[in-house]
């Protein structure tokens, strides 16, 4: 079983997946949390997808999995990842979400929901531990029974949460466009931001799969951005990946504004009293928010565990969100009309909608209310197709070996400190930031910067590419 978790999730070629192995691991993951106590036989399990070609087989497998297991498979159809997982947890019922999130379409993941929400890194350790004796041959590929449909319920009750955080009519005369491409939130997200009174325009959608990332937006996508805002006379435009768990957000000028800035932004609306968020996070969060804050590795388990840990603490009003923008909350946080329960899980809806409250529904463009943050400038790239195990190579060596990590440095500065809690954060003698981190959930290396403007950011994350690809 080549497959393996990641930062969130299972993930692997779909041909690692559709083979019984995502079956297999939804047995295995059944099988923890009945020997947890966490669930037992006749309970419900729901099943979301996206809308990636092979999700909707990889669902069915899962499916017949859970009825063999003598649970009853709930089929929630196509809907955001965030969406299934609320729907679930009110029900007090484990879920599982068929999505590669923002990876390419020859790829598939699974993610898994407790009844108490995403499962943690023990859980992943255990279902690895056991999911070699699932016997693969003995799997079906579609349950005996059709499952009970409640894919319409789940949606609903998306849109409901967030009923009353907008004010009712506080957009009107304002365009938010709205790109759909190939995001399973596209059939939601108009409908949760129709009572603002704004002028919805949809863009861009898509009936093949589209990778889009928001943490390492391309350039392809940016330039269509840029082209939709001005053609369109947008005051903002706002989207999300595959499985609508990282949002993007792009000003009226048609510039994407990072995620790490608008989890900033939810954090000091919603009056955060303990902020939790990756190393990969802009470093200038701490100075713009009287909230204390947790720095973690990169992975939604890390900030989840760390939320826990701050509830646990004494913090009434935790935020957790990461450098792709999605956002989680520990704890039942009330504003406007709305009163959001506990989401350990990422959303992109809440990161949209606080953006929106805060700079359009004030009267601020959103390229001010950015500014107005005065942030380090902030940058992000990736090298596309480059194997997980090589990145881990050269990180390692960069990390331990000071001559070596000079010598890669040269051309580019020299390191007066090492982070090495996730990959590998250099901060250089000019005040620069670069961090390199093989992704978890693909055979790619990011590479992160700060600078003193964008053009300064850019430069480095390109002279950074330049040295590992003829290194």
């Amino acid at each position: 079983m080549a497959a393996k978790f990641g930062t969130s999730g299972l993930r692997g070629l779909v041909e690692e997946l559709d083979d019984g192995t995502a079956a297999a691991y939804t047995i295995a993951f059944l099988r923890h949390l009945k020997a947890s106590g966490l669930i037992a036989e006749g309970d419900s399990v729901f099943v979301g997808q996206d809308l990636r070609p092979s999700s909707a087989e990889i669902a069915a497998q899962c499916m017949a999995a859970i009825e063999d297991e003598k649970l009853d498979p709930v089929d929630c159809g196509a809907l955001p990842t965030p969406a299934l997982a609320i729907h679930a947890m009110a029900r007090k019922a484990a879920s599982i979400m068929i999505t590669g999130s923002h990876i390419p379409a020859d790829r598939n993941g699974v993610k898994f929901y407790r009844p108490d929400g995403e499962i943690d890194k023990d859980d992943e350790a255990a279902m690895t531990a056991s999911v070699g004796d699932v016997d693969k041959a003995a799997l079906r590929w579609t349950p005996h029974h059709k499952p009970t449909d409640e894919e319409a319920q789940a949606r609903a009750n998306f849109v409901a949460r967030y009923a009353g955080f907008l004010a009712e009519g506080c957009l009107v005369g304002r365009r938010i466009g709205i790109y759909e491409h190939s995001s399973v939130i596209r059939s939601v997200l108009s409908d949760i931001l129709a009572p603002s009174g704004a002028e919805i325009i949809p863009v861009g959608h898509s009936e093949t799969f589209i990778p889009v990332d928001t943490e390492a937006v391309s350039d392809q996508t940016r330039a269509r951005i840029r082209v939709w805002v001005e053609r369109y006379g947008l005051d903002a435009l706002v989207s999300a990946d595959g499985d609508g768990d990282r949002p993007l957000v792009a000003d009226e000028t048609g510039e994407v504004v990072r995620g790490d800035v608008l989890g900033l932004v939810v954090a000091r609306l919603l009056e955060a009293d303990s902020i939790v968020t990756p190393v990969t996070s802009n470093s200038g969060i701490e100075a713009r928010v009287e909230a204390g804050v947790r720095r973690t590795k990169v992975g939604s388990p890390y900030v989840i565990a760390e939320m826990a840990a701050a509830g646990d603490a004494g913090a009434e009003r935790v935020i957790g969100f990461e450098a792709n923008g999605g956002v989680l909350t520990g704890s039942k946080i009330a504003f406007g009309k709305a009163e959001l329960s506990a989401l350990p899980t990422r959303d992109s809806v809440l990161p949209i909608v606080s953006a929106l409250a805060v700079s359009l529904g004030s009267g601020l463009t959103l390229s001010a209310l950015v500014e107005g943050l005065a942030l380090p400038v902030a940058a992000s790239g990736r090298i596309e197709n480059f194997a997980t195990e090589k990145g881990k190579a050269l990180v390692a060596i960069l990390s331990s070996d000071e001559a070596e990590r000079g010598d890669f440095l040269a051309p580019i500065g020299s390191a007066v400190f090492v982070d090495t809690k996730d990959g590998l954060r250099m901060t250089l003698a000019d005040g620069r930031i670069l961090h390199l981190r093989p992704s978890g959930n693909a055979p790619e290396m990011r590479i992160y910067s700060e600078a003193a403007n964008e053009d300064d950011a850019l430069a480095l994350i390109e002279a950074t590419r330049d040295r590992i690809m003829s290194s």
